[in-house]
């Protein structure tokens, strides 16, 4: 039986906490409609990160094409300003082909550079990369992390200090314009052209959302979790201190890989830190505007949707 999804609404965005259901309920509305979902996800763009991000699998992408999956290696940066060009991009194309986009994920900060706006930072320097690269040849990066902390503390704290990638971009930024890549951050940008009917899901009880990260980090864990870590530590090419690796989970198995931690010790901080994201997403999500609270186990979240895309 239809539930009146129309296009009356451009783009729909399903919001939430991790393992509050937002992928079964995005499968769940794309059933009803002409539609392509987009990932809001930091940690779906890596490839070979299947298990312990909990990506859609193989038969739910086959029924329903997923953009922003898979795009990049693990040892690479994916940045808030690459997911708002992309994302608008594919929003366009996909009202092109006559479908509804659907915004599912938990990556607050790429939701809310999207919808309230990113300020442009200054273009890429080639020459000023190059001299930093011949820095960090001499003196290594954690000099020149060093230097962040003492001309853009903000941007220090918040990269670490083997995230070369990053280290790069903030002190190019800083050498380039004479101005700390916080100040460029902070200056308002160009808002998401699009009107996005929002929508997030999650228990009621944080008590059960918690039961629940806890028995999908054992799930992964057997359905070969450390499996999946152990091809990408074994490469050689990664560490601790990339984006990818310090996602919830693969940050732990990496520790208990590296021997900082048992495997006992693992699983507890895993499921610890995944507590701990969810939590930090909920409170994005509590001083969130313009935005519609559904029950995970609600059996009328269909409809509620249908209600506010067809006004």
């Amino acid at each position: 039986m239809s539930t009146g999804i129309e296009y009356a609404s451009p783009v729909l965005a399903i919001m939430g906490p991790t393992a509050s259901g937002k992928t079964s309920l995005a499968l769940d509305v794309a059933k009803q409609t002409d539609s392509e979902i987009i990932s809001v996800d930091s940690a779906l763009v890596y490839k070979g990160m299947d298990i312990g991000t909990a990506k859609p699998t193989a038969h739910e992408q086959g029924a329903v094409k997923h953009h922003l999956m898979d795009i990049i290696d693990p040892k690479d940066s994916y940045s808030v300003s690459q997911f708002v060009n992309d994302t608008t991009r594919l929003i366009g194309e996909i009202h092109e082909r006559g479908r509804l986009p659907i915004l599912v994920g938990g990556t607050m900060m790429y939701f809310n550079a999207l919808i309230n706006g990113i300020s442009s930072l200054p273009k890429s320097n080639d020459v000023i990369r190059e001299q930093i690269n011949r820095e960090a040849e001499r003196s290594g990066w954690s000099s020149l992390h060093a230097e962040l902390m003492n001309v853009d503390k903000v941007s220090g704290e918040r990269i670490h200090p083997n995230d070369p990638q990053r280290i790069t971009r903030a002190l190019e930024v800083y050498r380039s314009t004479g101005k700390t890549l916080t100040h460029w951050q902070e200056q308002e940008g160009e808002k998401c052209p699009y009107e996005i009917t929002q929508f997030a899901i999650a228990p009621q009880d944080r008590a059960i959302l918690h039961e629940r990260i806890e028995r999908r980090f054992d799930m992964m864990l057997a359905e070969g979790f450390e499996r999946e870590v152990k091809k990408l530590y074994e490469r050689g090419d990664l560490n601790e201190g990339l984006p990818s690796i310090r996602s919830v989970g693969y940050r732990q198995m990496w520790q208990y890989f590296e021997g900082e931690l048992s495997q006992c010790e693992m699983r507890e901080r895993g499921i610890i830190a995944t507590r701990q994201l969810a939590k930090r997403q909920l409170t994005w999500l509590r001083g969130w505007q313009d935005v519609t609270w559904l029950d995970t186990f609600a059996n009328d979240n269909l409809t509620k949707i249908a209600a506010k895309v067809t006004l």
